[in-house]
């Protein structure tokens, strides 16, 4: 999935502006003008539109886990993890709406996308263990919309 889209996504459903885009990648250390975020989140065929670079996504998916459950000052901050790919999207997002293994069934299921708990579990192993399993742009996209509909209602 391209990042626009799971910027546009994680806009809409935690109801944000550019300006709060900005404020919660900033939480991680990185600042972005609104501006900036304007042209991520536009459609690929509108203009003005520009691609997300990893590090953006990286700093607001970080970000989003310091707003929701915030920051840790007991630990050191984690380094940004780069490449974003659809598993650390997941891994974030089931930190930062802290999510547990029904949940993530539950919003699945509710998409109808039901996924098994062995491959579920997969998705969040660590690259190169036996049973890693990538998570595909389809899995995330009904994960983002069955997540949307949990808390949007």
């Amino acid at each position: 999935m391209i990042h626009n889209d799971v910027l546009r996504s994680l806009r809409y459903l935690i109801k944000a502006n550019d300006a709060k885009m900005a404020d919660i990648i900033a939480l991680s250390g990185l600042t972005v003008a609104p501006a900036a975020i304007a042209t991520y989140v536009k459609k690929e065929d509108e203009a003005g539109f520009a691609l997300c670079p990893q590090p953006v996504l990286a700093h607001f998916l970080d970000g989003l886990v310091i707003e929701r459950r915030g920051r840790d000052d007991s630990r050191p901050a984690q380094p940004i993890e780069l490449p974003v790919t659809n598993n650390t999207i997941l891994k974030k997002l089931r930190v930062a709406f802290e999510l547990k293994e029904d949940d993530l069934h539950a919003i699945l299921k509710s998409v109808d996308f039901p996924v098994s708990k062995p491959e579920l579990s997969a998705l969040f192993r660590k690259v190169g263990h036996d049973n890693y399993r990538a998570c595909g742009d389809q899995l995330l996209r009904n994960f983002l919309k069955g997540l949307t509909q949990r808390v949007r209602g």
